[in-house]
Protein backbone atom coordinates (compact mmCIF):
# COMPACT_ATOMS: atom_id res chain seq x y z
CA UNK A 1 0.00 0.00 0.00
CA UNK A 2 1.12 3.41 -0.76
CA UNK A 3 0.58 6.50 1.40
CA UNK A 4 -1.58 8.96 -0.89
CA UNK A 5 -0.39 12.06 -1.68
CA UNK A 6 -2.27 14.98 0.58
CA UNK A 7 -3.59 18.31 -1.27
CA UNK A 8 -0.77 20.23 0.17
CA UNK A 9 2.28 18.02 -0.26
CA UNK A 10 4.73 20.41 0.99
CA UNK A 11 4.74 23.34 3.86
CA UNK A 12 4.55 26.87 3.12
CA UNK A 13 8.22 27.32 2.91
CA UNK A 14 8.47 24.77 0.01
CA UNK A 15 9.87 21.51 2.64
CA UNK A 16 8.13 18.22 2.18
CA UNK A 17 5.97 17.56 4.84
CA UNK A 18 6.87 15.33 7.24
CA UNK A 19 4.61 12.62 9.88
CA UNK A 20 5.98 11.70 13.57
CA UNK A 21 4.36 8.07 14.11
CA UNK A 22 3.70 6.82 17.63
CA UNK A 23 2.92 3.27 18.21
CA UNK A 24 2.07 1.13 21.53
CA UNK A 25 1.98 -2.44 21.83
CA UNK A 26 3.06 -5.42 24.14
CA UNK A 27 4.51 -8.22 24.34
CA UNK A 28 8.01 -6.74 23.29
CA UNK A 29 10.35 -4.76 26.28
CA UNK A 30 11.68 -1.66 25.42
CA UNK A 31 15.43 -2.65 24.24
CA UNK A 32 14.20 -5.66 22.33
CA UNK A 33 12.00 -3.07 20.45
CA UNK A 34 15.24 -0.94 20.00
CA UNK A 35 16.90 -3.38 18.66
CA UNK A 36 14.30 -4.11 15.93
CA UNK A 37 14.07 -0.55 15.20
CA UNK A 38 17.85 -0.41 14.63
CA UNK A 39 17.97 -3.72 12.18
CA UNK A 40 15.29 -1.62 10.07
CA UNK A 41 16.51 1.62 9.50
CA UNK A 42 20.32 1.88 11.08
CA UNK A 43 21.68 3.96 14.33
CA UNK A 44 23.05 3.54 17.00
CA UNK A 45 21.10 2.34 20.61
CA UNK A 46 21.61 4.84 23.03
CA UNK A 47 20.67 3.61 26.74
CA UNK A 48 19.00 6.40 28.78
CA UNK A 49 17.60 4.37 31.94
CA UNK A 50 16.68 0.93 32.38
CA UNK A 51 12.95 0.94 30.63
CA UNK A 52 13.58 4.22 28.20
CA UNK A 53 16.28 4.23 24.86
CA UNK A 54 16.88 5.85 21.97
CA UNK A 55 18.20 4.60 18.33
CA UNK A 56 19.77 7.80 16.58
CA UNK A 57 21.14 8.61 13.63
CA UNK A 58 18.82 6.70 11.46
CA UNK A 59 17.83 8.37 7.88
CA UNK A 60 14.99 10.37 9.79
CA UNK A 61 16.70 11.13 12.96
CA UNK A 62 16.10 9.85 16.04
CA UNK A 63 13.44 7.16 17.57
CA UNK A 64 12.29 7.31 21.06
CA UNK A 65 11.93 3.88 22.91
CA UNK A 66 10.27 3.22 25.95
CA UNK A 67 7.98 1.81 28.87
CA UNK A 68 4.60 4.24 28.80
CA UNK A 69 4.61 5.11 31.99
CA UNK A 70 6.49 8.15 33.39
CA UNK A 71 6.48 6.32 36.84
CA UNK A 72 8.68 3.80 35.50
CA UNK A 73 11.68 6.13 34.39
CA UNK A 74 13.83 8.00 36.88
CA UNK A 75 12.56 11.86 37.34
CA UNK A 76 14.19 14.62 36.44
CA UNK A 77 13.03 16.76 39.63
CA UNK A 78 13.94 13.91 42.05
CA UNK A 79 17.19 13.62 40.13
CA UNK A 80 17.87 17.58 39.69
CA UNK A 81 17.13 17.89 43.95
CA UNK A 82 19.79 15.68 44.59
CA UNK A 83 22.38 16.84 42.48
CA UNK A 84 21.98 15.34 39.20
CA UNK A 85 21.77 17.87 36.73
CA UNK A 86 23.37 17.06 33.53
CA UNK A 87 26.81 15.99 33.64
CA UNK A 88 27.00 16.29 37.24
CA UNK A 89 27.38 13.57 39.81
CA UNK A 90 25.04 12.82 42.83
CA UNK A 91 25.51 15.58 45.35
CA UNK A 92 27.54 14.57 48.52
CA UNK A 93 25.88 12.22 50.96
CA UNK A 94 22.68 11.62 48.35
CA UNK A 95 23.98 8.79 46.27
CA UNK A 96 21.76 6.51 48.15
CA UNK A 97 18.83 8.39 47.48
CA UNK A 98 19.97 8.45 43.78
CA UNK A 99 20.38 4.88 43.84
CA UNK A 100 17.63 3.94 45.81
CA UNK A 101 15.13 6.16 43.16
CA UNK A 102 16.75 5.04 40.22
CA UNK A 103 16.54 0.87 41.36
CA UNK A 104 12.71 1.32 42.74
CA UNK A 105 11.86 2.43 39.28
CA UNK A 106 13.60 -0.29 37.56
CA UNK A 107 12.11 -2.46 39.49
CA UNK A 108 8.78 -1.04 39.04
CA UNK A 109 9.03 -0.73 35.08
CA UNK A 110 9.93 -4.67 35.41
CA UNK A 111 6.40 -5.65 37.48
CA UNK A 112 4.26 -3.89 35.41
CA UNK A 113 5.74 -4.89 32.05
CA UNK A 114 3.10 -6.37 30.12
CA UNK A 115 0.97 -4.30 31.22
CA UNK A 116 2.05 -0.83 30.54
CA UNK A 117 2.33 -0.82 26.81
CA UNK A 118 6.02 -0.20 25.01
CA UNK A 119 6.06 2.68 22.96
CA UNK A 120 7.76 3.92 20.20
CA UNK A 121 7.63 7.12 18.78
CA UNK A 122 9.51 8.10 15.33
CA UNK A 123 11.17 11.30 14.34
CA UNK A 124 9.39 13.42 11.58
CA UNK A 125 9.06 11.17 8.23
CA UNK A 126 8.47 12.59 4.75
CA UNK A 127 4.81 11.78 4.16
CA UNK A 128 5.50 9.57 0.94
CA UNK A 129 8.22 7.48 3.01
CA UNK A 130 5.51 6.06 5.43
CA UNK A 131 5.97 2.77 3.03
CA UNK A 132 9.34 2.02 4.07
CA UNK A 133 8.37 2.63 7.86
CA UNK A 134 6.10 0.13 7.77
CA UNK A 135 8.88 -2.21 7.44
CA UNK A 136 9.35 -1.92 11.53
CA UNK A 137 5.59 -2.99 11.66
CA UNK A 138 6.26 -5.90 9.86
CA UNK A 139 9.45 -7.07 12.29
CA UNK A 140 7.18 -6.05 15.44
CA UNK A 141 4.74 -8.67 14.20
CA UNK A 142 7.05 -10.91 13.56
CA UNK A 143 8.59 -10.71 16.96
CA UNK A 144 5.70 -11.39 18.71
CA UNK A 145 4.37 -7.25 19.50
CA UNK A 146 0.86 -7.63 20.17
CA UNK A 147 -1.87 -4.68 19.58
CA UNK A 148 -5.14 -3.86 20.56
CA UNK A 149 -6.82 -6.84 19.17
CA UNK A 150 -4.79 -9.44 21.60
CA UNK A 151 -6.90 -8.30 24.31
CA UNK A 152 -9.81 -7.16 25.95
CA UNK A 153 -7.49 -4.86 28.38
CA UNK A 154 -5.18 -3.44 25.10
CA UNK A 155 -6.56 0.05 24.39
CA UNK A 156 -3.49 0.42 22.83
CA UNK A 157 -3.44 2.97 19.89
CA UNK A 158 -1.23 4.42 16.65
CA UNK A 159 -1.03 8.38 16.89
CA UNK A 160 0.34 10.32 13.64
CA UNK A 161 1.18 13.77 13.84
CA UNK A 162 1.31 15.30 10.56
CA UNK A 163 2.51 18.99 10.03
CA UNK A 164 0.49 21.29 9.14
CA UNK A 165 0.18 22.84 5.79
CA UNK A 166 0.03 26.35 6.98
CA UNK A 167 0.02 27.65 9.95
CA UNK A 168 -2.66 30.47 9.09
CA UNK A 169 -6.12 30.44 11.41
CA UNK A 170 -8.21 29.92 7.86
CA UNK A 171 -6.25 27.09 7.32
CA UNK A 172 -6.04 25.63 11.03
CA UNK A 173 -10.12 26.06 11.10
CA UNK A 174 -10.75 24.69 7.90
CA UNK A 175 -9.02 21.28 9.18
CA UNK A 176 -10.87 21.39 12.28
CA UNK A 177 -14.29 21.83 10.82
CA UNK A 178 -13.02 19.22 8.38
CA UNK A 179 -11.93 16.50 10.79
CA UNK A 180 -15.36 17.00 12.98
CA UNK A 181 -17.11 16.60 9.66
CA UNK A 182 -15.86 13.71 9.03
CA UNK A 183 -14.73 11.95 12.60
CA UNK A 184 -18.36 9.44 12.98
CA UNK A 185 -16.90 8.19 9.29
CA UNK A 186 -13.40 8.03 10.87
CA UNK A 187 -14.66 5.79 13.57
CA UNK A 188 -16.43 3.59 11.67
CA UNK A 189 -13.96 3.12 9.05
CA UNK A 190 -11.15 2.55 12.33
CA UNK A 191 -14.06 0.63 13.98
CA UNK A 192 -12.52 2.17 17.77
CA UNK A 193 -12.02 -0.75 19.78
CA UNK A 194 -14.41 -0.39 22.88
CA UNK A 195 -11.85 -0.46 25.63
CA UNK A 196 -10.45 2.25 23.77
CA UNK A 197 -13.72 4.11 23.42
CA UNK A 198 -14.39 3.52 27.52
CA UNK A 199 -10.87 5.05 28.55
CA UNK A 200 -10.85 8.87 27.88
CA UNK A 201 -7.76 9.31 25.52
CA UNK A 202 -10.04 9.75 22.34
CA UNK A 203 -13.12 11.38 23.38
CA UNK A 204 -14.87 12.99 20.63
CA UNK A 205 -15.51 16.97 20.72
CA UNK A 206 -18.73 17.70 22.94
CA UNK A 207 -22.26 18.52 20.28
CA UNK A 208 -22.25 22.26 21.28
CA UNK A 209 -18.46 22.95 20.66
CA UNK A 210 -18.99 21.17 17.35
CA UNK A 211 -21.70 23.58 16.35
CA UNK A 212 -20.15 26.62 16.94
CA UNK A 213 -16.87 25.96 14.73
CA UNK A 214 -19.01 24.45 11.89
CA UNK A 215 -21.28 27.61 12.06
CA UNK A 216 -20.43 29.54 8.45
CA UNK A 217 -20.12 32.68 11.06
CA UNK A 218 -17.44 31.45 12.87
CA UNK A 219 -14.47 32.88 11.38
CA UNK A 220 -12.14 33.69 14.36
CA UNK A 221 -8.67 35.15 15.15
CA UNK A 222 -5.74 32.74 16.07
CA UNK A 223 -6.49 34.06 19.81
CA UNK A 224 -10.36 33.57 19.79
CA UNK A 225 -9.68 30.06 17.86
CA UNK A 226 -6.91 29.15 20.75
CA UNK A 227 -9.77 30.52 23.73
CA UNK A 228 -12.46 28.76 22.24
CA UNK A 229 -10.92 25.51 22.16
CA UNK A 230 -9.51 25.71 25.74
CA UNK A 231 -12.63 26.45 27.22
CA UNK A 232 -15.05 23.91 25.36
CA UNK A 233 -12.06 21.04 25.23
CA UNK A 234 -9.68 21.52 28.52
CA UNK A 235 -7.93 18.18 28.30
CA UNK A 236 -5.38 16.31 25.83
CA UNK A 237 -7.96 13.42 25.64
CA UNK A 238 -9.43 14.39 22.34
CA UNK A 239 -9.66 12.14 19.15
CA UNK A 240 -7.96 15.38 17.39
CA UNK A 241 -6.31 16.75 20.28
CA UNK A 242 -4.77 20.30 19.13
CA UNK A 243 -2.91 21.55 22.10
CA UNK A 244 0.47 20.39 20.43
CA UNK A 245 -0.29 22.86 17.92
CA UNK A 246 -1.80 26.00 19.96
CA UNK A 247 0.87 25.86 22.08
CA UNK A 248 3.50 26.31 19.10
CA UNK A 249 1.22 28.83 17.53
CA UNK A 250 1.04 31.09 20.69
CA UNK A 251 4.29 29.86 23.12
CA UNK A 252 2.97 33.00 25.57
CA UNK A 253 -0.15 31.41 26.49
CA UNK A 254 -0.64 30.81 30.25
CA UNK A 255 -3.53 28.45 29.86
CA UNK A 256 -1.77 25.71 32.12
CA UNK A 257 -3.15 22.66 29.48
CA UNK A 258 -1.06 24.20 27.10
CA UNK A 259 2.25 24.34 30.13
CA UNK A 260 1.60 20.62 30.91
CA UNK A 261 5.12 18.84 30.28
CA UNK A 262 3.13 16.39 27.89
CA UNK A 263 2.41 18.77 25.74
CA UNK A 264 5.00 19.24 23.14
CA UNK A 265 4.90 22.37 21.06
CA UNK A 266 5.27 21.61 17.28
CA UNK A 267 2.96 22.64 14.12
CA UNK A 268 1.56 18.83 13.30
CA UNK A 269 -2.02 17.79 13.87
CA UNK A 270 -1.93 15.22 16.65
CA UNK A 271 -4.40 12.85 15.19
CA UNK A 272 -5.18 10.45 18.43
CA UNK A 273 -7.66 7.92 17.36
CA UNK A 274 -6.01 4.86 15.05
CA UNK A 275 -5.99 1.24 17.36
CA UNK A 276 -2.91 -0.58 17.13
CA UNK A 277 -4.18 -3.30 14.67
CA UNK A 278 -1.28 -5.19 14.68
CA UNK A 279 -2.88 -8.84 14.62
CA UNK A 280 -3.84 -7.25 10.81
CA UNK A 281 -1.34 -8.18 8.16
CA UNK A 282 -1.81 -5.31 6.07
CA UNK A 283 -2.46 -2.51 8.12
CA UNK A 284 0.12 0.27 9.36
CA UNK A 285 0.69 3.94 9.36
CA UNK A 286 0.15 4.00 5.51
CA UNK A 287 -3.46 2.72 6.16
CA UNK A 288 -3.90 5.65 8.85
CA UNK A 289 -2.24 8.22 6.59
CA UNK A 290 -4.76 7.47 4.02
CA UNK A 291 -7.72 7.87 6.07
CA UNK A 292 -6.35 11.15 7.22
CA UNK A 293 -5.53 12.27 4.24
CA UNK A 294 -9.57 12.20 3.05
CA UNK A 295 -9.86 15.16 5.89
CA UNK A 296 -7.17 17.03 4.25
CA UNK A 297 -9.11 16.91 0.99
CA UNK A 298 -11.85 18.48 2.56
CA UNK A 299 -10.12 21.22 4.16
CA UNK A 300 -8.42 21.70 0.86
CA UNK A 301 -12.12 22.01 -0.76
CA UNK A 302 -14.23 25.18 0.37
CA UNK A 303 -17.06 25.06 -1.50
CA UNK A 304 -17.75 21.14 -0.54
CA UNK A 305 -16.34 21.57 3.24
CA UNK A 306 -19.36 24.72 3.58
CA UNK A 307 -21.69 22.13 2.06
CA UNK A 308 -20.94 19.63 4.64
CA UNK A 309 -20.86 22.04 7.35
CA UNK A 310 -24.80 22.97 6.23
CA UNK A 311 -25.44 19.39 5.98
CA UNK A 312 -24.21 18.78 9.42
CA UNK A 313 -25.81 21.27 11.44
CA UNK A 314 -29.03 20.36 9.55
CA UNK A 315 -28.68 16.70 10.01
CA UNK A 316 -27.23 16.19 13.54
CA UNK A 317 -29.85 17.41 15.09
CA UNK A 318 -32.51 15.81 13.38
CA UNK A 319 -31.10 12.38 12.34
CA UNK A 320 -29.23 9.75 14.24
CA UNK A 321 -25.87 9.39 13.90
CA UNK A 322 -25.81 6.07 12.01
CA UNK A 323 -27.94 8.42 8.81
CA UNK A 324 -25.07 10.97 9.21
CA UNK A 325 -22.61 8.32 8.77
CA UNK A 326 -24.60 6.52 5.70
CA UNK A 327 -24.52 10.25 4.17
CA UNK A 328 -20.75 10.78 4.89
CA UNK A 329 -19.88 7.63 3.37
CA UNK A 330 -21.54 8.47 -0.15
CA UNK A 331 -19.52 11.90 0.00
CA UNK A 332 -16.32 10.02 0.85
CA UNK A 333 -16.92 6.96 -1.77
CA UNK A 334 -18.29 9.34 -4.84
Amino acid sequence: MQPLPPPYPNTAEGRPRRVGVEIEFAGLMPDTAARLVADCFGGDIVRKSPHRLSVEGTPWGKFTIELDSKYVHPDDAVMKANGMAPGQAPSAGREWRVEFHQRSREWLGEMVAGLVPTEIVSPPIPWSELGEFDRLFEALRRHGAEGTDASVFYGFGLHLNPEVPATDTPSVLAHLQAYIILAAWLRDQIRVDITREILPHTNPFPKAYALKVLDPDYQPTQAQLISDYLRDNPTRNRELDMCPLFAHLAPEAAHPLLQESLVKPRPTFHFRLPNAQLDTLDWGSVTEWNRWVTVERLAADPHSLRTQMQAYRAHHTQSTMGQWRDKLKRWVEK
